[in-house]
């Protein structure tokens, strides 16, 4: 039988998320993070390096940055991607896939390893992420994970935990997910567990209904359930942070640019190979709607561009939130990653 895991946050790794994020004016630069990095290497036995951020924060730029510093010490790194939609095959334009002309030479892991007929558990991925780091450290690299999905930087940074499961709730869960709508479902989640639904899409109906199951079968909230146990790894955790409106208007400038880069083309080539819109790579957001704009027969290229920067403004939303009272993360300006060569 398949083990159920959810999300834990180890506490001797993190302190109270009581406090707010710090102010912005705080935040370091590119410069000080690369000390930072350096004074982290020398110390450390295990070391794994984190960029996390929202969704066109510029995560790809910043992390290549990064490993060319770390190579300049004498210890190369390598890239680990720990964004889901990057799994997968073929998807490349709509996941802002980083290009081979863009790497640099520097290896980069778990990219294009799933069909997007596949299912992706965060299970699956922590077991992956894990065994590239042990590869990489076991060739004297550095390890430096990057990705803005929220739950598969905490599988590696802070660990899983079975947890009980029960087939019959679980269906009537899903029954009342269809008859009630997402929406309605994912309110009874924030009822009982506000921190869960903040990371979880109302929409990513069998995560939505796990949080729940978890619920109700343990009495707890599934966000406090925790393993009482250190990370394996010496962590230096970065995140981009962006004043709201400059990333509002990243998120809808690179929608632009990437309807405009073929994105709406990518997707007809999918449908081309035999995909369909119910396929688990398929109903990322930006792709389940250009999908449905073909499916319509009339394409307006202007709104859909609207349509999908608003999803990704949402999700941007919560990513920020997720993140912002862990105090394990060095903050780096939006604007000094953007004035990296």
């Amino acid at each position: 039988m398949q083990a159920r895991f959810l999300k834990t946050r180890s506490s001797s790794n993190v302190s109270s998320r009581s406090r707010g994020l710090r102010p912005l004016d705080n935040s370091i630069d590119v410069r000080e993070a690369s000390r930072l990095t350096a004074e982290h290497l020398n110390v450390s036995q295990k070391p794994l390096i984190v960029l996390v951020g929202p969704t066109a924060s510029g995560k790809t730029a910043l992390s290549i940055a990064l490993a060319e510093r770390i190579g300049a010490l004498g210890k190369p790194a390598e890239i680990i991607n720990a964004d889901s939609r990057q799994l997968y095959r073929f998807l490349d334009i709509g996941t802002a896939k980083v290009r081979s002309e863009e790497m640099q030479g520097i290896p980069h892991h778990l990219f294009d390893l799933k069909d997007p007929r596949e299912d992706v558990t965060i299970a699956w991925y922590q077991q992956e992420a894990l065994r590239a780091i042990e590869d990489i450290q076991s060739r004297g690299a550095i390890p430096l994970l990057v990705g803005g999905s929220m739950l598969y930087v905490s599988a590696v940074i802070d660990g899983l935990q079975p947890l009980p499961f029960d087939s019959g709730l679980r269906a009537k869960l899903e029954r009342e997910y269809a008859e009630l709508g997402a929406a309605r479902l994912h309110r009874k989640l924030a009822d009982v567990d506000p921190d869960s639904a903040i990371g979880i899409d109302p929409k990513n109906k069998p995560y939505v209904v796990r949080a729940l199951e978890i619920a109700l079968l343990t009495g707890d909230k599934p966000s406090t359930l925790k393993r009482m146990e250190r990370s394996p790894y010496d962590l230096l955790i970065f995140g981009i942070r962006w004043p709201r409106e400059k990333l509002v208007e990243r998120i809808n400038i690179r929608t632009r640019q990437m309807i405009e880069s073929g994105w709406i083309e990518e997707v007809e080539g999918l449908l081309a190979r035999g995909y369909r819109a119910s396929d688990p790579a398929m109903k990322s957001h930006g792709y389940r709607e250009i999908v449905a704009a073909i499916a319509s027969g009339h394409i307006d290229r202007g709104a859909l561009a609207e349509m999908i920067s608003a999803k990704t403004r949402q999700y941007a939303k919560r990513q920020v939130t997720w993140w912002k009272y862990d105090e394990r993360i060095c903050w780096i300006k939006g604007d000094d990653v953007a004035c990296q060569p």
